[in-house]
């Protein structure tokens, strides 16, 4: 059973999650404004997409459909971002499992390792207040 039961659902985790972020981290945004990249992800399983617009301060988040332009384009399960949230899954491995897909400069997308780094103590204590596995699933 997916993590996820509905983009509604996940836009909510993701909300709290990067608000907690900016609020508690600034070394956290101001690498990735320093970036200056534009990066969509699109998920499956709930289909959702979360665009962060780094090519100017303040960072800019959209959760859902968007008019940003992304440089970079990560599409992946749900379940994978998941996963790589927690600490649990890194990008090289999902893209050397296939279980991710990197649409841009490859090379530009290793910097999101900071952003993801950052995660790894807010992410289970939102996933908790939502009554959420704080594990990995099996993924496929």
């Amino acid at each position: 059973m997916p993590v996820y039961t509905s983009d509604e659902l996940m836009y909510s985790v993701f909300q709290e999650l990067f608000d907690q972020i900016q609020a508690t981290d600034h070394l956290a945004t101001d690498n990735l404004i320093k970036s200056g990249l534009v990066i969509r992800f699109e998920c499956r399983q709930p289909r959702a997409e979360v665009s962060f617009d780094a090519s100017r301060a303040p960072l800019k988040i959209e959760y859902g459909p968007s008019q940003i332009q992304p440089q970079i384009t990560v599409i992946l399960a749900a379940d994978t971002l998941h996963c790589i949230l927690l600490g649990d899954l890194g990008i090289r491995n999902s893209l050397g499992r296939g279980l991710l897909e990197l649409k841009g400069p490859i090379w530009k997308a290793m910097s999101l390792g900071d952003l993801f780094r950052q995660t790894q103590d807010i992410y289970p204590v939102v996933l908790e207040k939502h009554n959420l596995s704080t594990s990995c699933p099996e993924l496929k």
